[in-house]
């Protein structure tokens, strides 16, 4: 009875053991064409939260975010009202 269940034990292993080095053969010889996958993926991701093209209207700086009520010159500061 002991035996027969270190046979099973040992043909489980066997088993487990075979899946882990074709599974490993399989990433390596298709190593390429997965990270083709994926850096596809990636972009598709990256591309489709940008709402869309690949130039989305960002922000030049320019200006942009002020609005243009506030004095310029040595006494301005960085943006932050003084009461």
């Amino acid at each position: 009875m002991c035996q027969k269940v270190i046979n099973v034990l040992a043909v489980a292993s066997f088993a487990v053991s075979g899946a882990v080095v074709v599974s490993g053969l399989y990433v390596y010889v298709n190593r390429d064409s997965i990270v083709d996958g994926v850096k596809s993926q990636v972009m598709e991701a990256v591309t489709g939260s940008l709402g869309g093209g690949l130039t989305p209207s960002l922000p030049t700086g320019a200006n942009d975010l002020s609005t243009g009520t506030q004095a310029a010159g040595p006494d301005a500061g960085l943006g932050v009202p003084t009461f």
